[in-house]
C-alpha cells in the first residue's frame, strides 16, 4: 500500500510565519505515522516519519518544510535545535 502524501498547509500562510530575518520556529514529532505540517495558534508543528537517529529526522524536517513553502530543499537550513524537538530554521524566500 502506498504512503499517503504529506498534509501541507497553504504556502502563503506558512510564509507569513517566517520572521523578517528569514527564521521559522517549528516543533517536531519524529517517527510519526504520516508526514504533515500544521499551523496552530502559536506554533508550526511538523511531523515526519524518519526516526530521531543520526540526523534523519532533521533532514526530513528540512525537506517537508521546503516542500510546504514551495522551495528547493537547499533554501531551508537548520540554525538551532539539532537534538531538540524545537528547532529554528533559516528560510531563503
Amino acid at each position: 500500500m502506498a504512503r499517503p502524501p504529506a498534509q501541507l498547509p497553504d504556502a502563503g500562510e506558512l510564509r507569513e510565519r517566517v520572521d523578517a530575518q528569514g527564521r521559522l520556529a517549528v516543533k517536531v514529532t519524529p517517527g510519526a505515522r504520516e508526514e504533515s505540517v500544521t499551523l496552530t495558534e502559536g506554533a508550526v508543528l511538523v511531523k515526519v516519519r524518519a526516526p530521531a537517529d543520526k540526523g534523519a529526522a532533521n533532514a526530513a524536517v528540512l525537506a517537508v518544510v521546503a516542500r510546504a513553502l514551495g522551495l528547493a530543499p537547499s533554501r531551508v537550513r537548520l540554525l538551532r535545535g539539532a537534538t531538540s524537538r524545537e528547532k529554528l530554521l533559516a528560510v531563503e524566500l
